[in-house]
């Protein structure tokens, strides 16, 4: 089985600007590389991985694209671009799209100050170019609030590929009715078709990233399979953000955990088919990750 990380970051203070990067997010707050997330991949039995926009500038794509280059177990890249400058980014697709890795956009909406952005008609013209495109749409979170947009944007965008990255931020280690609040916005988007999920950073929501259990975890993923089921899921490991919630070790093991309940073909659904299909990953891309990485 080929399994596939569908939410991987690169980053490199020396060659892009990360303005939310500080002492704050030690100790990734330095240049983290590909090549140090490998141990930990191959370890879980990881074949394949995609990496995520991590800053809204070129800088950062470039670099993804440059690692993509140099390392054959990344398959794909999600980049960024002006959505709300649409000259800019059909411009900019042009380019990105002669590269085989590329499958997708995101930006990071939870930085911006306006949290109706993406529903602005200068954004609305960048997603209606990556739908053109036939690329994905990656969208980001803090919180469940902002996924009150995606009903809206599916039904705006009815032939774009979106997947909500880490389930939408559900709260982790709260209350029930926290739990209610965020399912009735999942439960909206899940209604769409092409709207996907990511089951990736489920860390606790207050307090300290590694505070939170697999129990606690457990409800979120089972709703998730209710809702999208595993034909929409995909396995997310979310390096190296995942270092400062125990490690990517921990995670990797409490998502098989919590889909080890599944029938084989759904389990190898959310941990690579679906990324495969969502993203339209090369073949050869694929074949090339499986013989590095064994």
């Amino acid at each position: 089985m080929t399994v596939v990380d569908t939410h991987l970051h690169v980053w490199d203070p020396g060659r892009a600007a990360y303005d939310w990067l500080g002492p704050a997010m030690s100790p990734v707050d330095r240049a983290m590389r590909f090549r140090d997330a490998r141990p930990a991949l191959r370890t879980a039995g990881v074949t394949a991985a995609v990496l995520v926009q991590a800053a809204d500038n070129h800088a950062d794509t470039d670099l993804m694209l440059a690692t993509a280059a140099t390392n054959p177990e990344v398959v794909g890249v999600v980049a960024w671009v002006p959505l709300d400058d649409p000259d800019r980014a059909r411009a900019r697709l042009a380019v990105l799209r002669r590269d085989p890795h590329m499958v997708g956009v995101r930006t990071l909406l939870h930085e911006r100050s306006d949290p109706d952005w993406i529903l602005g008609p200068d954004a609305g013209a960048g997603l209606a170019l990556l739908a053109e495109a036939g690329l994905t749409f990656d969208y980001s979170t803090s919180s469940p609030a902002a996924l009150r947009h995606l009903p809206e944007l599916a039904a705006r965008h009815p032939t774009l590929r979106l997947v909500v990255d880490h389930l939408g931020k559900p709260p982790v280690g709260g209350g029930r009715e926290d739990r209610a609040e965020w399912h009735r916005l999942i439960a909206a988007a899940a209604k769409h078709p092409r709207v996907h999920a990511k089951v990736s950073g489920l860390y606790s929501a207050s307090g300290a990233l590694d505070a939170w259990t697999t129990d606690e975890v457990r409800p979120y993923v089972e709703d998730a399979l209710e809702l999208f089921g595993p034909e929409r899921l995909m396995y997310g490991g979310d390096w190296p953000i995942s270092l400062q919630a125990g490690g990517y070790a921990r995670t990797w093991e409490a998502v098989c955990e919590l889909l080890a309940p599944l029938a084989p073909d759904d389990r190898a659904a959310v941990l690579g088919g679906t990324a495969a299909r969502f993203y339209r990953l090369d073949p050869a891309l694929l074949n090339t990750a499986h013989g590095a990485a064994v």
